[in-house]
């Protein structure tokens, strides 16, 4: 599902010059659940933002779903991201001055489903993440363990092939971080979505199938 090969990326100013990743080679399977760890600063959002197509590497080739991501425009990445690709933040990225389920019907916008297609749609991401009774409410209103199944709602809503999740349980205390967990384990094997997610958390990591380690930008596991 995610191939990338030598993968290099490097940050340079004017005075210095910054090597993310170095050498980063990794084939991930259709309805594959992947952990990422490794200590801050080793490149782990890097190597997500570049799987996600958010970032460029350097050098070095990425296919995504059999498609070979450095022969399309912007607008064929956009278009892209939007269709095969759902993303979760740590920090949940929610626009407070909407309702619950106007946020989950956000990336359906962009695919120009009609209203009542994105209601229907929006409806059932939520039902899926055990909130259909928080529609009409606003992020503000909820507890944080909720947001993140919001923005899961939101990630899954357009029906993805890969979810990439980077630190999904980071702000939540253990017994949400464990709900939020089950979500994404039960999306993985009821829907066979391929999932990439980065975290520090030894004990989320070893419920994935498999685990991989970076340090100062370069694979180690």
């Amino acid at each position: 599902m995610i191939k990338l090969h030598n993968i290099e990326k490097v940050y340079r100013t004017d005075t210095i010059e910054t090597l993310a990743l170095n050498g980063i080679s990794l084939d991930i399977e259709k309805g594959e659940f992947l952990s990422v760890m490794g200590p801050s600063g080793c490149g782990k959002s890097t190597l997500l933002n570049i799987m996600g197509l958010l970032d460029e590497p350097s050098s070095g080739a990425i296919t995504i779903a059999g498609e070979k991501i450095d022969r399309m425009s912007d607008q064929q990445l956009a278009h892209f991201r939007n269709k095969r690709l759902g993303f979760i933040f740590q920090s949940y990225h929610l626009i407070n001055d909407l309702h619950v389920l106007d946020n989950v019907e956000l990336p359906l916008l962009y695919r120009k489903v009609n209203a009542k297609e994105r209601r229907r749609l929006a409806t059932q991401a939520l039902e899926k993440v055990g909130l259909s009774n928080r529609l009409k409410h606003f992020p503000t209103q909820l507890s944080g363990g909720q947001k993140q199944r919001v923005a899961i709602a939101r990630a899954i809503v357009g029906e993805p092939e890969i979810i990439l999740a980077d630190e999904p349980t980071g702000n939540l205390d253990s017994a949400m971080g464990n709900e939020i967990m089950d979500i994404l384990l039960q999306l993985n094997s009821r829907d066979k979505t391929t999932i990439v997610m980065v975290t520090h958390d030894e004990v989320m990591a070893k419920k994935t199938h498999r685990l991989v380690r970076l340090f100062d930008g370069t694979q180690v596991q």
